[in-house]
């Protein structure tokens, strides 16, 4: 079965784990299971950063949960661990550590912070698979871990996710829920064979943002497979078919996938590394190189002083940069009070999001990149 496979190659890149694996038609549904297995519901608040996917806070709020935001550090763009125990109260049941952009937070100290206060923690590596962290496989360190094997992520299924925990109270909720998820149509099975193709034999330098815009509104406006429904960026009503199951057809596109994932992460390291010596020379803003152990370099964050024009001269000279984050809960822009989020009590995450682009990690020559950020030095932020 391809399953079984792809959970043998999955379990391989996390050293021979051999706990529990559940697999998504969507990670999101993942977290939600997870956080129902830990009885998250209402009165319970959950810890996560403010700069994050709104997908998270929406599987929190799903429960009745309070999601309570803590900002991010300029650094790292995870948590600034001091404001964390500030947060804590004796309502709080779930700290999520992201891995943002393939770098993971400080999990020595928030496990610590976790343990002494006696709370869950949730590794959130939808960014991260196949990194480390301090030696340790991205998603091993905390009570469980979700990833995400959407379209851009370390390695693709199209859409799709899965959760680990050795936590067996946990894992027994967890195939229990794991026994009501509505298996995919087949239209929708259909359309992700369809966006498949286009993905591997139509999306080129000349067609990538054209092509890019188009799914979005196709997914936000249609019934094309989507990362986000209309319904996960406009309100809180957890949508009909938000609980589904994994498919073969995702199985076997991640095992397409993931075997070339090893190749992919030393270029994208090594890529990394090339951006951040130029940038360290130019003094401007950059990863810092102490930051590198533990980080897997999925988008490499660049802060610029005018995004949108930056953004257009790029398409322009057929740069393909990515705007994660564009609000400090992508892809939701403008008002975020009804996620609970007040922009004015998170300064540096809304700052950073105002500011940051993505640089690629992935391709094998990446000179056309170097030239484009030489001619518009101007509009990068320089080094703090």
């Amino acid at each position: 079965m391809p399953l079984d496979k792809f959970k043998n190659n999955i379990r391989e890149y996390l050293q021979d784990y051999d706990g529990k694996l559940f697999f998504y038609w969507k990670a999101r549904v993942g977290l939600y299971s997870l956080l129902k297995s830990m009885d998250v519901g209402e009165g319970d608040e959950v810890i996560l950063p403010a700069f994050t996917c709104v997908v998270v806070p929406n599987a929190i709020l799903y429960l009745g949960a309070t999601p309570i935001y803590v900002d991010v550090s300029t650094d790292t763009y995870n948590f600034d661990i001091p404001h964390i125990e500030k947060a804590i109260t004796n309502r709080t049941k779930v700290i999520i550590c992201q891995n943002t952009y393939g770098l993971s937070s400080d999990l020595e100290q928030l496990t610590s912070l976790a343990k002494k206060h006696g709370i869950f923690t949730v590794e959130d590596c939808t960014h991260g698979f196949g990194g480390t962290y301090n030696g340790t496989p991205n998603g091993l360190s905390c009570d469980a871990a979700i990833y995400s094997t959407q379209w851009n992520k370390p390695f693709s299924t199209g859409i799709g996710g899965y959760l680990v925990t050795n936590n067996k109270e946990f894992a027994d909720k967890v195939t229990d829920l794991s026994a009501k998820l509505m298996p995919p149509t087949w239209k929708e099975l259909l359309n992700l064979k369809l966006l498949f193709f286009v993905k591997r034999y139509l999306i080129n330098n000349y067609t990538y943002w054209p092509l890019v815009n188009f799914y979005r509104w196709l997914s936000h406006n249609t019934n094309i497979v989507g990362s986000s429904t209309s319904e996960e960026i406009t309100s809180l009503e957890i949508p009909e078919d938000y609980f589904k199951a994994f498919s073969d057809v995702q199985a076997k596109e991640g095992l397409r996938n993931i075997s070339k994932l090893e190749d992919d992460l030393q270029k994208r390291k090594e890529n990394a590394l090339l951006y951040t010596k130029f940038l360290k020379k130019k003094k401007k803003n950059h990863v810092p190189e102490d930051l590198f152990p533990n980080h897997s370099f999925l988008k490499y964050p660049l802060l610029v002083k005018n995004r949108d024009e930056f953004m257009k001269l790029a398409t322009t000279a057929r740069i393909a940069l990515g705007e994660w984050f564009v609000s400090p809960l992508h892809p939701v822009e403008g008002d975020l009070s009804l996620w609970k989020f007040n922009s004015d009590d998170f300064p540096v995450a809304t700052y950073l999001s105002e500011h940051v682009v993505n640089l690629p990690t992935t391709p094998s020559n990446i000179n056309n990149v170097f030239d484009f950020l030489e001619k518009h030095s101007d509009f990068i932020i320089d080094s703090a």
